[in-house]
C-alpha cells in the first residue's frame, strides 16, 4: 500500500481491497464520535441576537470539539455520537477499499511498468486524486446519508425523526426526493474526496518514504505513526473548505448548488468558517489516519502472495 518500500509486495486486488475496508472500517468505529462532533460543528450558522434589542448575540450550541461531543451525549444520549456508523461502515466498505484499493495499481500505471526507484510525487497525487474521485462517485448516497442522520439533533416531543436508519433512508430518500437524490452534493463530494485522498495517501506514502532513508528508522509502528500524523495534517490543510461545503449541501437542501453554497457561507459567515470545526476535524482525520494506517500495514500481510517455489 502506500507505501510499498524496500522489495515490493505482491498483492492482489482483492486483498488490497479487502485489507483497505478491514482496516477504514475499523478507524471509522473508532474515530465516529469525533465525526459526529464535527458534523454538528460545521452545520451551525452563526447566530445573531435573538431579537431585535439584544444586548448580545445568543452563544452558539455547539462549542469546541469536547463541549460539543459533551452536549451531544447529555442531551440525545451516548449512543447518538455513533450517529451514521452504519452508513459510516456502508461508506468505508466501498470508497475506503477502492481509494486505497486502487492506489498501487493507478500509481504503477501513472509511473509504467518499466519505471524504477522512487516514485515522483506528482504521480503519487495524481494517482491518489483519481482513485478518490472514482471511489466517492459510486459511494456518494452513503455519504448522504450518514451526514442526514448526523445532522438530526434533538427533536421537541412527539416530533417523529426523518429516518429510523440507515436503510430508511436510503429508501426514504430514493422514494421522496428522487433516486438522483442519493447523489446531492456530488460536485463538492468528489472535490473533497479528490483533495484529501492526494493528501492522504501521497503524504503518508512522501512522508513514509522520507522517515525510511533517515538512520535508525525501518518500516515499524513508529514511521507508520508519524507517517498517518503528518497524512491527516495535509489532509485537513486543503481540505476543510470543500469538506464544510459538502457537509451543508448534505445536511440542508436550501442550497441550490456547490457556487450558492460556497458563496451564502461566505456572506453569511465569514471565512474562517470554511475552517469551522477545523481541530475537530484534525482530531478525527488524524486519529482516523494513524489508526487506519497501522491497521492497514497489519492486515495487509495477512494478503501477501507467496511467490511460487
Amino acid at each position: 500500500m502506500p507505501g510499498d518500500h524496500g522489495s515490493k509486495v505482491d498483492i492482489s486486488f482483492a486483498g488490497r481491497f479487502t485489507a483497505s475496508a478491514i482496516a477504514a472500517c475499523f478507524a471509522e468505529i473508532c474515530t465516529i464520535p469525533l465525526d459526529t462532533a464535527k458534523v454538528r460543528l460545521q452545520l451551525q450558522k452563526n447566530v445573531v441576537a435573538a431579537a431585535a434589542g439584544d444586548a448580545a448575540p445568543a452563544l452558539p450550541k455547539y462549542r469546541g470539539l469536547l463541549g460539543t461531543a459533551a452536549t451531544i451525549a447529555r442531551e440525545e444520549g451516548a449512543a447518538a455520537l455513533w450517529k451514521g456508523i452504519v452508513p459510516g461502515l456502508h461508506r468505508q466498505c466501498i470508497y475506503g477499499g477502492l481509494r486505497i484499493g486502487l492506489y498501487e495499481p493507478v500509481k504503477s500505471f501513472y509511473v509504467g511498468k518499466d519505471h524504477v526507484g522512487d516514485v515522483p510525487l506528482s504521480k503519487k497525487i495524481a494517482a491518489a486524486f483519481t482513485t478518490g474521485a472514482i471511489a466517492i462517485s459510486i459511494a456518494n448516497p452513503t455519504d448522504l446519508v450518514k451526514i442526514r442522520l448526523q445532522a438530526e439533533g434533538k427533536l421537541a416531543p412527539g416530533v417523529p425523526r426523518r429516518y429510523t436508519g440507515a436503510m430508511d433512508a436510503y429508501s426514504k430518500i430514493a422514494r421522496q426526493e428522487g433516486i438522483a437524490a442519493l447523489w446531492t452534493g456530488l460536485g463538492p463530494n468528489v472535490a473533497r474526496n479528490a483533495i484529501i485522498n492526494a493528501a492522504e495517501l501521497a503524504s503518508y506514502d512522501q512522508v513514509k518514504q522520507t522517515i525510511l532513508k533517515l538512520p535508525g528508522f525501518k518500516d515499524d509502528v513508529v514511521t507508520h505513526l508519524f507517517a498517518g500524523l503528518g497524512a491527516g495534517f495535509f489532509a485537513v490543510c486543503v481540505g476543510s473548505p470543500v469538506d464544510v461545503v459538502k457537509s451543508r449541501m448534505m445536511g440542508d437542501s436550501a442550497y441550490k448548488s456547490t457556487l450558492d453554497c460556497f458563496v451564502k457561507t461566505l456572506k453569511n459567515d465569514g471565512p474562517l468558517a470554511f475552517y469551522k470545526g477545523f481541530l475537530p476535524n484534525f482530531a478525527r482525520l488524524g486519529s482516523w489516519n494513524v489508526i487506519m494506517f497501522l491497521t492497514l500495514e497489519q492486515v495487509q500481510k495477512l494478503f501477501v502472495r507467496k511467490p511460487a517455489s
